[in-house]
């Protein structure tokens, strides 16, 4: 079956009636994939249109009709083979060669069918197999510990060569005896269809920031039912009743989150966890995991693949399914990736080099879609980000002062040099960091050559530091020697993130330092004063290029993508214009669902402007016409209202406003007269002591005062922050949100070191692309109002979830009215902006628009 050309029609096998916008979405998707070629596709779909399920039907249709069309040209190319030879020879090789085929697509179907029969059986049930084995004294209580046999460093004679995640040559040999680290061949053996027959898998790698929207991917792709990968009418030719095939599935993720080995899980941070392990899997480890696949386990490894293949499962399945094994989810997960037809996984994962390496992911000729992509670069910025503080340091030298205290004289040739040199290193970025804190200023940018200048530091090699404290595991043997010593002593709580790992994180970036990264310090508040360093990557795109110059395709696809061209410019540079595909989807809800409303000025004609730039916005009178707008619209706006600020310190500025009594007359405060309309609820900042589980109790007063039964469509008002924990992930549907109001727009703070390096980064990069030095001021400008107008669309998008849903979206600031500000908006909001000079009416002008709406939906 050929591949559908650009004009006819094509079946995403929709488990509904797709809207024209879902099909638009789709039809582009599949166009992207289809031209291949390193094309890229950058998609804003708004949040209630069904963009998950979107992606997932055009791309594995896309993906079974390309195996079909391979299939249909190894056909061809048997046949091109047998030119000249008799008709009924070349019919044979050709029903030999379908034979072959669909042989094996039954055998492997059969297979997974069983399996996905017994895990429905399983889950009938109500029951799990619970069947443990384990080596003696691994799930037990405290033991005797040999401390030299534990915690001493042993590293030298080079005769244990290890990988990237420090496995030994000896573990490598025995994986790859199991099909972990030379699955290739094996899998390639048994579905040689699903290639382009010169050894490149045809693949689809789903990223999003976190698991929960991973989980919410996979029961999303549970959904829909797709046609096999081998053409239909050669099934049915062999008596194949079945046209269905369900999706090949696979999740991965890191060893904190798959670990099921409970001495190793335990320890807690994703660097200790990842240090035992690896030390367990050494040839000179006298423990080893009972978990890790090898020969002897050879059969539920096996069965661990082939179980994750039938049922499509997310984290949690993965790792449910390899404790009934007893096999190591984390490393038994590689066997199924080369049957799996759709691979899904965290952005660090994807995002960092080493780690497709670790996992043995390929994207060669496979297709890569990141969603919720509009934060995109900060994800490939913090995946390489690090920082250490100054109280860091001081644990980290008295760590260092016990581990030799009790080991110092055992320690011998390279280890008693390679711990001294750690300590110098230790000692000399303490002493930048003591002068540091008693030099006015609170904040800059650190000469990294200066930060190793005091105990001889600069004279280290830290490329050879780094690799013996990567082979050594000195940071985890170190800190669980001290844990170990303080366990009888010290009831104080530890850090959750071990010191000597963060300092090695830390030293990882000095040692990657590039044009586009720099080293920031910054005094921090307290008690007790401290200070940090700071590793930022200033640019994305030398991090980003190794994916987008492998991939068959690439597609961006987020709710709000707007706008666009940043992620053309910083991660897709050398591409060719016809190679970027860019749409902006509008909304599944009816236009009279929406009311988008600018307000430019309290009173019409431009009179008491609204601008909440920094030198403004602490105005008094600005800030209590704000609070009367804000009157005005919980009078006629029903259920809830969410207003959205610019920064946590400027809600408390306005809060403290409107709090203040109305003079000498006593009356009642802007916030006494907004309790009276509706119950207000405030998110705090998390550096002020609010954390996730105030953010959620913050949620559920709000929720309940909204469905209070005594006082129905009251509503209440949340205060919150754009960029706040509020902003982003938060599905404010229905009643939770009537109407949000955003105040201003949140430029970042352009004099911080961090911006003023980034700004100079980018205008010192356009300059060297060829441009003058007024295009880079306006593209570094461009990227400057970008960053803001991302939040603001986030926030935007925290309403109308659902083609049912409703809402008002109301603007305050004068410059949302500039056509360069607004420009930035998504589509499906600038399409909601009813009548020319809006801003301008003042609040009259808002009001009316405003009554007019709700009453049409009472």
């Amino acid at each position: 079956m050929a591949a559908p050309t650009s004009e006819e029609p094509i079946d995403f096998h929709h488990p509904y009636t797709p809207y024209p916008v879902q099909l638009e979405f789709m039809r582009t998707v599949y166009d992207v994939l289809e031209r291949g070629n390193g094309q890229v596709g950058i998609l804003e779909s708004p949040t209630g249109t069904g963009k998950s399920l979107s992606l997932i039907c055009s791309a594995i249709t896309w993906l079974r009709n390309h195996k079909r069309k391979g299939f249909d040209a190894g056909l061809d190319e048997t046949r091109r083979q047998m030119v000249g030879e008799p008709e009924w020879m070349v019919e044979t090789a050709l029903r030999r060669k379908r034979e072959e085929l669909v042989g094996k697509w039954e055998e492997r179907e059969e297979r997974l069918e069983r399996l996905r029969r017994k895990e429905k059986e399983l889950e009938e049930r109500g029951r799990e197999r619970k069947r443990v084995r384990v080596e003696e004294g691994q799930m037990g209580g405290r033991k005797e510990v040999d401390e030299e046999e534990e915690f001493l460093v042993v590293v030298g004679g080079g005769e244990d060569e290890r990988d990237e995640e420090g496995l030994s040559r000896e573990t490598r040999e025995m994986m790859v005896k199991v099909g972990l680290g030379g699955w290739k061949k094996e899998e390639e053996e048994r579905d040689g269809d699903e290639g382009d027959g010169e050894g490149i898998k045809w693949q689809i790698y789903y990223t999003s920031r976190t698991h929960s929207q991973l989980t919410q991917f996979i029961s999303e792709l549970r959904r829909p039912e797709f046609p096999p990968s081998l053409p239909v009418e050669i099934l049915e030719k062999d008596g194949k009743e079945e046209t269905k095939e369900t999706v090949k599935e696979i999740t991965l993720s890191s060893r904190q989150k798959l670990c099921i080995n409970p001495t190793v899980a335990r320890l807690g941070s994703v660097s200790a966890i990842n240090d035992r392990c690896t030390e367990l899997q050494q040839s000179k480890s006298k423990e080893k995991c009972a978990f890790m696949p090898n020969t002897e386990n050879l059969k539920q490894t096996h069965q661990f693949r082939d179980t994750t293949l039938a049922t499509m499962p997310d984290i949690e399945d993965m790792y449910r399914i390899g404790k009934q094994l007893q096999v190591c989810p984390y490393y038994a997960s590689r066997t199924a990736i080369p049957g799996a037809e759709i691979i899904t996984l965290p952005y660090p994962l994807l995002l960092q080099k080493n780690a497709r390496e670790a996992l043995g992911i390929e994207l060669e000729g496979s297709v890569v879609i990141i969603d919720e992509a509009h934060n995109i670069m900060d994800a490939v910025a913090n995946v390489y980000a690090s920082d250490i503080r100054l109280s860091e340091l001081r644990r980290g030298r008295q760590m260092l002062g016990v581990y030799v205290k009790r080991f110092g004289k055992k320690l011998k040739g390279e280890n008693r040099v390679m711990v001294a040199q750690i300590g110098k290193v230790v000692e000399s970025l303490k002493d930048w960091l003591e002068t540091q804190l008693q030099v006015k200023g609170d904040q800059g940018i650190a000469d990294p050559n200066s930060l190793l200048k005091s105990r001889g530091a600069d004279q280290i090699n830290l490329y050879t530091l780094m690799k013996y404290i990567q082979d050594s595991k000195l940071a985890y043997k170190v800190e669980s020697y001290v844990a170990h010593a303080d366990d009888s002593q010290d009831s104080s709580p530890k850090s959750s993130t071990p010191v000597l790992h963060t300092l090695v994180s830390f030293l990882a970036a000095l040692t990657n330092l590039s044009t586009e990264g720099r080293i920031f310090y910054e005094k921090l508040p307290g008690d007790n004063p401290d200070i940090k360093l700071s590793y930022l990557l200033l640019s994305p795109t030398h991090a980003f290029s190794s994916i987008a110059s492998s991939a068959r395709a690439v597609i961006l696809a987020g709710g709000t993508m707007s706008p666009f061209e940043d992620y053309k410019a910083h991660l897709f540079p050398e591409l060719p214009g016809g190679r970027l595909t860019t749409l902006s989807c509008g909304h599944v809800i009816p236009e009279t669902n929406l009311f988008v409303h600018t307000l430019a000025s309290y009173k019409p004609g431009r009179l008491d402007t609204f601008e909440f730039s920094f030198g403004k916005r602490s105005d008094k009178t600005m800030i209590k016409n704000l609070g009367l707008v804000l009157l005005n619209i919980c009078s006629v706006a029903p259920d809830g209202v969410v207003v959205f600020f610019p920064s946590y310190g400027y809600l408390d500025e306005v809060v403290g406003v409107w709090q203040q009594g109305e003079g000498e007359g006593g009356g009642k405060s802007i916030w006494e007269r907004l309790e009276a309309k509706k119950p207000l609820f405030r998110d705090v900042s998390s550096s002020t002591g609010g954390g996730a589980s105030s953010t959620d109790d913050i949620l559920g007063r709000y929720s309940t005062a909204i469905d209070a039964p005594d006082r129905p469509h009251r509503g209440a008002v949340l205060f919150s922050v754009i960029g706040g924990r509020l902003s982003e992930g938060i599905n404010f549907s229905d009643a939770l949100c009537r109407l949000v109001l955003i105040v201003g727009l949140p430029y970042p703070n352009l004099h911080s070191p961090e911006w003023k390096a980034r700004i100079e980064y980018l205008e010192s990069a356009c300059v060297a692309r060829g441009g003058s030095k007024e295009e880079a001021k306006v593209e570094a400008r461009g990227f400057y109002e970008n960053a803001a107008m991302r939040a603001v669309n986030q926030s935007i998008g925290r309403a109308v979830r659902h083609r049912g849903d409703w809402s008002g979206i109301v603007l305050v600031d004068r410059r949302y009215g500039m056509e360069r500000v607004r420009g930035k908006l998504p589509g499906w909001i600038r399409n909601g902006m009813k009548g020319e000079g809006m801003d301008n009416r003042g609040v009259a002008g808002l009001m009316g628009g405003l009554g007019a709406f709700f009453r049409g939906k009472a």
